[in-house]
């Protein structure tokens, strides 16, 4: 990256050295959902990781750097549960099980630590780099729906590639909202609750039904 104070000032080699950078993030991520971006600092997120503030500045310049490793990670992460449930075997015939396919995934990815998550994506840095991969990553999710939409015959609009990203935003931004308010985790049954009814919303949407339960 071009902005060297978002730029990790070492890149490890050795095993060694790739696990100690492992731990720093991980730390990091700990620290960022416990204490918040304003208290999480490098010298806490050094502490956690059982360095010193040395170690810890060799491979990151400061905790935007770790944050943006942090997000790049999530993102990826998102993409790659998308293409996994894709690549998974036959695809569902119903066309709210195929809407499911990306919702799950989105559930899935965030709702694992929604307190880091929130910093992620409501403090963190955003560099240009990381901007170009979270486009890359939605233009990667938003074609595969429309290739899934385009194929179904319960599909009515009249626009699909928009309708396809309508459905993909809408899930990413719905998704956040709901876990990032801490609804998902111990209470499993308002994440169905949640699932049932957007799965059910956006059907409606590309079908024209007045409802499809």
């Amino acid at each position: 990256m071009p902005d060297k104070r978002l730029r990790p000032r070492k890149e490890p080699g050795q095993q060694r050295a790739v696990e100690t950078r492992e731990r720093l993030l991980a730390a990091a991520a700990r620290v960022f959902s416990e204490h918040g971006y304003a208290a999480g600092t490098t010298n806490r997120i050094a502490e956690a990781a059982g360095h010193s503030i040395g170690s810890l500045y060799q491979y990151f310049p400061n905790k935007d750097a770790m944050l943006v490793e942090l997000a790049t990670a999530h993102a990826r992460d998102g993409i790659a549960a998308i293409e996994q449930r894709l690549a998974g075997g036959p695809l569902p015939d119903a066309l709210e099980d195929k809407i499911r396919l990306f919702v799950r995934a989105a559930i899935d990815n965030h709702r694992g630590d929604p307190a880091l998550h929130r910093v992620l994506f409501e403090q963190a840095p955003r560099p240009p780099e990381l901007l170009e991969f979270l486009h890359a990553a939605e233009e990667k999710a938003i074609a595969a729906a429309c290739d899934l939409l385009a194929a179904d015959p319960r599909v009515t609009v009249t626009d699909v590639p928009m309708a396809a990203r309508l459905v993909v935003n809408a899930i990413e931004s719905l998704v956040h909202r709901f876990v990032a308010n801490g609804h998902p985790g111990g209470r499993l049954q308002d994440a169905e609750r949640f699932e049932n009814e957007l799965v059910d919303m956006l059907t409606r949407y590309l079908t024209g039904a007045p409802g499809s339960r």
